[in-house]
C-alpha cells in the first residue's frame, strides 16, 4: 500500500513562500482558519500562536499548499493529497538544496513559464543544456531555494 506524504520546506517566511509556490504551481493555499478559531475558542491555542495573513487567521510559522483537485478536510482545511508544508526555522539557507522541485511547463513553453515564475519573484540562475535531452533553467525561489523550470 502506498503511503501518504507531504514535502516540508524550511523557510524564513512561511506564508510568503507558500503564496509564491501556490502561484507557481497553480495550487491552493490551505485555509486552516476554521480550525484555528475552534482551537482558540476552546483554549487549546493562544493568540501568540496565530497570525493573520491575507485576511485569514493561520498558525504562526506554518503555511501549506495543496493541489486543487485533491481531497481535503473541510473542518481543518488540510489537504489529503499532494501538498507542500512551509515551516519557519531560525537559521538561514546555508548551502545547495539536496532536494528540489522541477516545474514543468507546456511543450515549447519554457520561456513563457520562466517569465511567469520571474513575475512571481523567482530568479534565473543559469540555463542548462543537455543536448538531445533538452534544456531547462535552474532558478531560485524568493528565499533562494533552487528549482528547475523545464
Amino acid at each position: 500500500m502506498a503511503l501518504r506524504w507531504k514535502l516540508v520546506i524550511d523557510s524564513a517566511n512561511a506564508p510568503a513562500l507558500a503564496d509564491f509556490w501556490a502561484a507557481a504551481l497553480e495550487y491552493e493555499v490551505e485555509d486552516p482558519s476554521a480550525l484555528v478559531e475552534r482551537l482558540l475558542a476552546g483554549g487549546q491555542l493562544g493568540e501568540e500562536a496565530v497570525l493573520v495573513h491575507r485576511g485569514r487567521r493561520t498558525f504562526r510559522g506554518y503555511a501549506a499548499i495543496r493541489h486543487p483537485e485533491d481531497p481535503f478536510d473541510e473542518v481543518s482545511g488540510i489537504g489529503r493529497g499532494r501538498r507542500l508544508l512551509f515551516q519557519e526555522v531560525p537559521e538561514g539557507k546555508s548551502g545547495k538544496n539536496r532536494l528540489h522541485l522541477d516545474v514543468h511547463g507546456e511543450p515549447g513553453g519554457l520561456e513563457e513559464l520562466v517569465t511567469r515564475l520571474e513575475s512571481l519573484g523567482a530568479t534565473r540562475v543559469r540555463e542548462v543544456d543537455k543536448g538531445p535531452a533538452g534544456h531547462w533553467w535552474l532558478m531560485r525561489d524568493p528565499e533562494g531555494n533552487e528549482f528547475c523550470a523545464t
